[in-house]
């Protein structure tokens, strides 16, 4: 299994990236989340889901690679596609609407109407998705979380001190999102912890 691919990024798109690593080019299929991160990049590494699907019918093989550019975002992916009827197509797609945290809040406060707005994703889709992540927000997301950006890091320790206080965890998911979408951000824990309080 492929962990990740580190190298020169010699192709770019908002679909997919080529990261050329010993001699060969690995032909990456990426969310609009990781192109922004990397699209001003030139080399780097690049977290990897390996997926090998078999059609039926044919009988033929497809061997595909998924790039990510945090570990929240390739557990979100993994977690997406082991839902019945989410393919890796719309699991990109809904990456690619939502950021991973923002996709955690939508699963949290049980936001069926923004899920409905992907395309692929009917009432009933997006109904068994929140079902069926929803108890893993706290478990898989919330570990991988804690270790990946400094915005994230941020965030979650934020969520860890508004829950441990009895703050409901969706609705503190809400209140931090909106705040640290702001121009006027907070950056550090104890000011996006102060004025989350305000909002509360």
């Amino acid at each position: 299994m492929i962990a990740y691919v580190a190298g020169e990024f010699t192709e770019k798109s908002p679909t997919h990236l080529v990261v050329e690593s010993c001699g060969v080019g690995y032909l990456l299929n990426i969310s609009l989340n990781t192109y922004t991160d990397v699209t001003n990049l030139f080399e780097g590494k690049v977290l990897v889901h390996y997926a090998v699907s078999v059609d039926i019918r044919s009988g033929e093989s497809r061997h595909q690679l998924f790039g990510f550019s945090t570990d929240l975002e390739r557990e979100m992916f993994r977690q997406l596609i082991t839902i019945s009827g989410i393919s890796s197509t719309i699991a990109m797609t809904i990456l690619s609407s939502f950021r991973p945290d923002e996709i955690q809040s939508i699963i949290v406060s049980e936001d069926v109407k923004s899920l409905t707005s992907v395309k692929g994703v009917g009432p009933k889709m997006a109904q068994k998705v929140i079902a069926e992540l929803k108890g893993k927000m706290g478990d898989a997301f919330g570990v991988v979380a804690e270790s990946g950006s400094a915005g994230n890091s941020l965030r979650q320790e934020a969520l860890s001190a508004l829950t441990a206080l009895g703050f409901d965890r969706g609705a503190s998911v809400k209140v931090i999102n909106n705040l640290l979408k702001q121009e006027s951000a907070p950056d550090t824990v104890e000011s996006l912890i102060k004025q989350a309080l305000k909002q509360l």
